[in-house]
């Protein structure tokens, strides 16, 4: 690209830079910010660490934490996943890799996991899960729209929103002018 002397004397870059395109959610740029990070550290996708407690349940997901994801040159399978295990809990962990492994797999849909390694370690306490919302069925005077939605947390937030609709009780955050 060539250069291009602007009235201030810096030089400045001939080609236009474009911005544009939708705005776009906190929760979808946020797995992209920390998809570097995760990478550096062995991780392709960032949701094993995320989901770990869905993917061994929360009684080993309390004394471990994957560490790394490791595959072979051009591969994407037959991978090497380092665990940090609790040192009081290493000898269970090691009984029951072969189940690790096949649940991992599972949550991948291929055998991404070949082998899994454990390295003795302080494990972080994870926050505590925030109860889920309670299901009360919805009055037949709204209708039959929400009745399809299979997501529970977005099906009760909907229709918290239609009951305050209904009712006209919408609490209002923020100025309204």
């Amino acid at each position: 690209m060539s250069k291009a002397k602007d009235d201030s004397g810096l030089g400045a870059q001939s080609a236009k830079v474009t911005r544009g395109g939708r705005a776009r959610s906190v929760g979808e740029v946020v797995p992209s910010v920390g998809g570097a990070s995760f990478r550096r550290f062995g991780f392709v996708q960032s949701s094993i660490v995320r989901r770990w407690p869905e993917i061994v349940g929360s009684r080993y997901a309390q004394v471990s934490a994957p560490e790394s994801l490791r595959f072979p040159i051009g591969k994407r399978a037959d991978g090497v996943l380092t665990l940090i295990v609790s040192s009081a809990y290493a000898a269970t962990m090691q009984h029951i890799l072969p189940e690790i492994t096949d649940r991992v797999n599972r949550f991948f849909g291929y055998a991404a996991v070949a082998k899994i390694t454990l390295k003795q370690g302080a494990v972080v306490p994870r926050a505590v899960a925030r109860p889920q919302p309670e299901l009360v069925a919805l009055p037949e005077e709204l209708g039959d729209s929400l009745r399809t939605i299979a997501d529970p947390e977005l099906k009760a937030v909907l229709e918290s929103l239609a009951r305050g609709v209904a009712t006209k009780t919408l609490t209002v955050v923020g100025k309204v002018r």
